[in-house]
């Protein structure tokens, strides 16, 4: 695999269209969960979420990574200032931890056959790194902690990634509301 990661930028559309496919990755969501009130997310499922993440880059706001294995898009990680996902404020295991400002991870995406290959742990270092550029201190991830001995969850059912990617890329639990989804954070120096 020759590993590439790079902003999504308006040049860059065709290529997020490419791996989130017709479909718009998981059920139309095209990544606008957090983004949009639940009500709108619903509606929007399929060709409006896709249109109001079209609208979201052509502007020039960088919605997120993507990673390319040579020219070819093959997985996703959402990042940008906490502001951007307004409704993150409305679960109650996700609030706020502090005042602090935060730039977020809110989603991956991988294309089937780039799952289980450490691109979770490889896009969590390049946000870290994109993040350090854009000036931002913090960097927080919400990742699901699988319980020991449990079976495997579906790729579905973890977009927000899993606890050991975010641990091996150096977060470390800022605050814990629930059982199976801390809060973790990168403090950038």
């Amino acid at each position: 695999m020759k590993l590439t990661i790079k902003p999504v930028t308006p040049d860059r559309w065709e290529d997020f269209q490419t791996l989130f496919g017709e479909k718009g990755a998981c059920g139309g969501c095209w990544c606008m969960n957090w983004r949009l009130p639940k009500k709108l997310f619903d509606e929007g499922k399929g060709v409006g979420n896709r249109k109001a993440m079209k609208k979201i880059i052509a502007s020039g706001e960088v919605p997120g990574l993507l990673a390319y294995d040579a020219n070819t898009p093959v997985a996703w990680c959402s990042v940008a200032p906490r502001e951007a996902f307004p409704r993150m404020e409305k679960a109650p295991t996700l609030k706020r931890v502090d005042d602090q400002p935060v730039w977020s991870v809110t989603c991956f995406y991988m294309s089937k056959g780039y799952r289980r290959r450490g691109l979770s742990v490889a896009l969590l270092e390049a946000a870290i790194t994109y993040v350090k550029k854009q000036g931002g201190k913090i960097l927080e991830g919400y990742p699901y902690e699988v319980k020991k001995g449990a079976s495997p969850l579906p790729g579905a059912f973890v977009w927000t990634g899993l606890v050991p990617a975010f641990r091996k890329a150096g977060f470390k639990i800022a605050k814990r509301r629930s059982k199976s989804r801390p809060i973790m954070r990168y403090m950038i120096g």
